[in-house]
């Protein structure tokens, strides 16, 4: 059968249409292939980058833990751990010890007292007196701003309490029946302090305090 030219010219339409959308297919399916590669190279570097940053974390908790000896960051734990029962009582749950039996009530060494958690100096032997309550006793402290004074209301009474600034341990109270010339009495606890003789105070680090013995002789 002979073929027309409009009936040639339709066939080659059809043919050139099925053509075109045969290469759109491809193109379409090409464009989602490479769309899903994208997609799955991103979402590879995104673990990784995730992988890689908690590797950072944990080797910056093995470099830097958060356990240390600032008594700022020192817990609760820490401190039960470095204390004894009776200091931890003291310092921590504002306990109080008995009086003339306690490690310093009657020591008549030359040295200075510090904080038993932060080691900051607080009281010196040239300051402390007999007070006859059993306790240690002291007219100052060896700088105020060791030290924090509060309100205390327990035991049906008002009282001063004493705390370490920078340990922020309770170390007692402070009381106005002292000797002159402060006319102040710190009545301490023991557990809460930590005595270092003045032999050793320049091989503990606490050499700029000798001076206070040294005017006591000139004295």
């Amino acid at each position: 059968m002979n073929e027309t030219p409009d009936s040639f010219y339709r066939q080659s339409l059809n043919q050139g249409n099925r053509r075109s959308a045969l290469w759109m297919g491809v193109a379409i399916l090409a464009l989602v292939a490479a769309t899903s590669l994208y997609i799955g190279q991103a979402g590879e570097k995104d673990a990784a980058s995730a992988s890689r940053a908690s590797l950072s974390a944990k080797a910056r908790t093995i470099s830097n833990p958060t356990t240390t000896n600032n008594t700022n960051t020192m817990s609760e734990i820490d401190l039960r751990k470095r204390l004894t029962p009776k200091q931890y009582h003291v310092t921590r749950e504002n306990g109080t010890e008995p009086p003339f039996r306690n490690e310093y009530w009657n020591n008549h060494k030359a040295g200075i007292y510090v904080d038993v958690i932060s080691g900051e100096a607080l009281f010196a032997s040239t300051d402390k007196f007999e007070s006859g309550t059993g306790w240690p006793s002291f007219t100052k402290p060896i700088d105020p701003s060791h030290i924090v004074e509060k309100s205390d209301k327990g035991l049906f009474m008002e009282r001063t309490e004493v705390r370490s600034k920078e340990g922020d341990a309770h170390l007692g109270h402070v009381f106005e029946d002292g000797p002159q010339p402060t006319g102040l009495r710190y009545c301490m606890n023991s557990a809460a302090l930590r005595f270092i003789p003045v032999e050793k105070m320049e091989e503990e680090g606490y050499g700029q305090y000798l001076h206070l013995f040294t005017n006591q002789e000139k004295k």
